[in-house]
């Protein structure tokens, strides 16, 4: 008996190659340029310039924008003591005569209070107008309702600081000689205001009226003007728009119909070929097949 043989394996069978894409690096994806991919437009860099360079601190909020404010009004009243000393060296003072009653005026029709009006109203309103174009370039970026508001309170307190500080110069002298001086004295009275002043509204709270107003009337009048004027939808400057985003839309781009927002550079339209031009009279005819 044949000694047995060991039967023949099978053949291995080849283990499945892998696949080419899996042994080769994995690159990353190429980025996609910012298209629109229903206008193929591609948005251009300086409209993202421009939004990224408007100030942020046109309309800043809370205590610092409170402290702005409260500053500007009393600076501008601050500025009304030397309206009101202005007011006091140009008006004239009342000649009065000490009687037994007081003091009466020295003339039947003394036009002196008349006169002391007169110049805190010119001055009053040259005040406010200056206080409003002042408010409007300084505080540009609080420019609104709110730059008005500033405006006509400043103008206010101006004219009730220059009206107690012009009325108040001289008014100690004469005070000493309404109550020393014999009765037919002939002196001066210092400037008062006799169509404006503040009073009492049910014996409690203060009215302002008068004369006394025209500041505040003149700051608010001219910063009106000057909001209407504006070249600015919003008030405050605005950046201009770069030139190179501007010449990336043609002259003869067509206008936009109403409601439509344009995405991007518009191509200009080629131009239609010219006709051709007729032939020479009397050149041949070309032949036909």
């Amino acid at each position: 008996m044949s000694p047995t043989t060991p039967a023949a394996e099978p053949p291995a069978r080849p283990s499945a190659a892998l696949p080419p894409s899996s042994t080769e690096p994995v690159s990353p994806p190429a980025e996609q340029p910012t298209t629109e991919a229903t206008t193929g437009s591609t948005i251009p860099p300086s409209t993202e310039a421009v939004s990224s360079t408007e100030p942020t601190t046109g309309r800043p909020g809370g205590p610092g924008r409170v402290a702005v404010f409260g500053a500007a009004v009393l600076v501008m009243g601050v500025l009304g003591a030397p309206l009101g000393w202005l007011w006091a060296a140009v008006a004239p003072a009342t000649p009065v005569i000490k009687s037994g009653d007081g003091a009466v005026y020295g003339q039947a029709q003394p036009e002196q209070p008349i006169a002391a009006d007169g110049w805190f109203s010119l001055l009053g309103l040259g005040f406010g107008v200056l206080a409003a174009l002042a408010v409007w370039i300084l505080l540009r970026r609080h420019r609104g309702p709110v730059g008005l508001v500033v405006a006509v309170a400043g103008g206010f307190a101006a004219a009730l600081v220059a009206w107690q500080v012009g009325r108040r110069i001289g008014l100690a002298g004469y005070q000493r000689l309404l109550d020393t001086v014999p009765d037919g004295t002939r002196f001066s009275k210092p400037v008062d205001l006799r169509s404006g002043g503040i009073e009492l509204f049910l014996g409690v709270l203060p009215v302002p009226y008068g004369n006394l107003l025209l500041p505040a009337f003149a700051a608010a009048v001219t910063y009106t003007l000057l909001a209407g004027w504006s070249r600015w939808p919003s008030l405050r400057p605005e950046p201009e728009p770069d030139a190179a985003w501007l010449a990336a839309y043609p002259s003869s781009q067509p206008p936009l119909s109403a409601g439509e927002v344009s995405s991007g550079p518009v191509e200009a339209t080629p131009a239609p070929p010219a006709a051709p031009e007729p032939p020479a009279p009397g050149a041949a005819e070309p032949p036909r097949g």
